[in-house]
């Protein structure tokens, strides 16, 4: 368990263990979500370039053109 101080201006620090485990950064923003039972939950709402590397690649995948991604974009009625 991670126990923060809250400051009189309201304010506190993250528990390193919970930045880390969030891969949360300085300037980074976080979003609070609060549930009917009183639960409180963090979500990071960055997405560092970094951590997505990696995540489109499929081995055997056959690239695309730019011709067949703009098709794709028209068929939606351009609104991707």
């Amino acid at each position: 368990m991670s126990i923060a101080t809250i400051t009189s201006k309201g304010q506190t620090t993250i528990p390193k263990e919970i930045r880390e485990k969030l891969n949360l950064r300085p300037g980074d923003r976080i979003s609070f979500f609060i549930e009917a039972d009183g639960r409180v939950y963090i979500q990071p709402l960055n997405v560092h370039v970094e951590d997505l590397s990696g995540v489109l690649y499929k081995p055997g995948r056959k690239a695309v053109s730019v011709e067949q991604m703009n098709e794709a974009i028209e068929q939606c009625g351009g609104s991707l």
